[in-house]
């Protein structure tokens, strides 16, 4: 009995003055978790930082505080000049095409200091930056998506199939200027353009009673530009898009091919629809970086300005695809590095980068809710 009351009158002794030394491996642990933890946090604080930077700086562009609270003329307007100067007392910030119908007003010849490409507005680039994106994303999906069923579903395991499937990864780690260089190598100076109508550039090429005129480049143009991101984004979307097939159970193709199905009938109907998901999300990567790309629209596609938009002053249809346009991230280059700064250049470039981020951002939760509907829709 003494025995026993002496042990149970030592445990509470052994828990209150007593502690186990923590393991060598429990330290560790709690080192990498900290190690994470802060690798994460810093992580955070310096794309919040970003962010809240553009955002803030951006929003004083975009917004005002006068009815209607937009700013009107930045978001509808092509760039122009700025002229600063003052007149009876008053400051006055006008854009090329205010300062002249103000001059007319007033029947003066002002002395003005003028600043290129930090007056109007940015409608020609985002107009140009969401055609790019979606033609891109068009190509790229269609292809990718081909490829992908191919790579999944017909082809054999091998050393062939492993090949392309190095290639494909080790593509996707190219530089985006060395895609670039490729588009004005293929697209813009030697894909062939073709038409039925004569071109002082192009040669005439009889086919039986009738005849078509081609000549060789696309030249700067949006379809370049298109083509250009599209490959450069490929190798992300057959990648993701084909581990979204591969993911699929292959008991649902089994129980298609035993009620009679063809192969192809199988992937369209128990296959594709299961893995549109998992594609969406490769789609979501590839607008993120297509969007954000600045040497392959230089090369290929964008002009530092143009007067008019992609619909405007065409003499055929074909027109639209065969003529450049601007762009947002390539304005953002112009405005940041090839003029003089100065606080109204300033002003452009965190307002241009504020409606970038805006669109992107956009097209990205589109494509987000879409992954989301169609996942509710399609599961197994």
């Amino acid at each position: 009995m003494s025995a026993t009351a002496t042990v149970r009158k030592s445990r509470p002794q052994e828990g209150l003055g007593f502690h186990k030394k923590p393991s060598k491996a429990k330290s560790t642990e709690k080192a990498v978790f900290w190690l994470f933890r802060l690798s994460t946090y810093f992580i955070l604080l310096c794309a919040s930082v970003i962010f809240l930077t553009i955002f803030y700086k951006g929003s004083q562009t975009v917004f005002q505080t006068e009815f209607p609270f937009v700013n009107v003329e930045f978001l509808t307007e092509a760039p122009q000049t700025l002229h600063v100067f003052e007149h009876e007392g008053e400051k006055y910030e006008l854009s090329d095409t205010n300062f002249r119908a103000f001059e007319e007003e007033k029947g003066l010849e002002i002395d003005t200091v003028t600043y290129a490409y930090s007056g109007g507005g940015i409608w020609p680039c985002i107009v140009g930056t969401v055609l790019l994106v979606l033609g891109a994303m068009a190509i790229a999906l269609t292809l990718g998506v081909l490829s992908a069923i191919f790579l999944s579903e017909y082809s054999k395991p091998g050393k062939t199939l492993n090949t392309i499937r190095l290639s494909i990864l080790n593509l996707a780690g190219v530089p985006s200027i060395v895609f670039g260089i490729f588009g004005v190598g293929f697209f813009v100076l030697a894909a062939p353009q073709f038409a039925f109508q004569q071109d002082a550039a192009a040669t005439f090429t009889e086919l039986g009673n009738t005849g078509f005129y081609y000549k060789f480049g696309w030249g700067v143009s949006l379809l370049a530009g298109c083509f250009t991101l599209a490959f450069m984004v490929l190798p992300v979307i057959i990648s993701a898009s084909e581990e979204s097939l591969r993911a699929i159970p292959q008991g649902l193709r089994e129980a298609s091919l035993a009620l009679g199905a063809s192969k192809w009938t199988a992937i369209r109907t128990n296959v594709l629809p299961y893995a549109m998901p998992g594609i969406l999300t490769s789609s979501i990567i590839g607008v993120a970086r297509v969007a954000g790309e600045t040497a392959p629209i230089m090369f290929t596609a964008a002009y530092a300005m143009r007067d008019q938009l992609p619909w405007e002053g065409l003499e055929k249809w074909s027109d639209f695809f065969f003529q450049g346009v601007m762009a947002l991230p390539y304005h953002i280059y112009v405005v940041s590095a090839k003029i003089p700064q100065n606080e109204y250049t300033e002003r452009m470039q965190y307002g241009t980068a504020f409606v970038f981020l805006v669109i992107v951002a956009g097209i990205a939760l589109a494509s987000i809710l879409l992954r989301i509907r169609m996942r509710k829709k399609y599961r197994w």
